[in-house]
């Protein structure tokens, strides 16, 4: 049975290719949805905003559960990271909807929510592709992970390619640039003339931990003993 903000946000998806997402959808959206007004600006009190992040997580939660029911056992790494980002951009129903909330999120007051929406989605990737770094490397996936995820974005949005064709490859790409870095810098880590250089940032580093509950608000902490 789906629930009053489902409801408001399957209502509203007609409405944001003409109005974006924003407050005139979200009325018109919860009109539709035989919702009780105050009902609906409570499920989303900062109007659109909280709309697209709505409908940003329902793609993400399709994209999980499509990981969840295929076997990538037989994927090198690599490749299972390319089958999350291209699942969850499959979970996309209509790229106008992505456009306008790419309009939306590219406002001042709304970078920081498009910005944790794309660690989020990254964040989920990692952790349902089995992810147990706790150290500076949970960072450094995830902020990797979200430039490709973004980058990959944007071209699929203006990919007209027969099946997105185009976007997967350029998809394979990116990752292969991420994976060349990696084996650059696990090269210059193990040069031993390097090494001395490397030791005081490598310990600084070695600070920092992955987040741990709700401990806090921000993506990680440093360790002190």
């Amino acid at each position: 049975m789906s629930t009053a903000s489902d409801r408001i946000l399957d209502a509203a998806l007609n409405h944001v290719p003409f109005d974006g997402w924003s407050t005139t959808t979200l009325r018109a959206a919860i009109a539709e949805a035989g919702v009780a007004p105050a009902l609906g600006r409570a499920l989303f009190p900062r109007g659109g905003v909280d709309l697209a992040l709505a409908y940003h997580d329902r793609g993400d939660r399709a994209m999980l559960a499509r990981l969840e029911e295929t076997d990538l056992t037989a994927l090198r790494f690599r490749d299972r990271i390319a089958t999350a980002v291209r699942f969850r951009l499959e979970a996309v129903e209509d790229r106008d909807l992505v456009r306008r909330g790419m309009a939306l999120f590219a406002l001042p007051m709304h970078a920081g929510d498009g910005t944790k929406a794309v660690w989020g989605t990254c964040d989920r990737i990692w952790t349902a592709l089995g992810d147990s770094s706790d150290d500076v490397n949970w960072y450094t996936k995830r902020a990797t992970l979200s430039g490709v995820y973004s980058s990959t974005l944007l071209f699929w949005l203006g990919d007209d390619s027969e099946g997105h064709e185009a976007t997967w490859a350029f998809l394979d790409r990116r990752i292969d640039n991420v994976m060349q870095f990696e084996t650059v810098k696990a090269k210059v880590n193990e040069n031993p003339f390097l090494k001395p250089f490397l030791a005081v940032p490598n310990r600084l580093l070695g600070q920092i931990k992955a987040p741990v509950g709700g401990e806090s608000l921000f993506p990680g902490r440093v360790f002190r003993k």
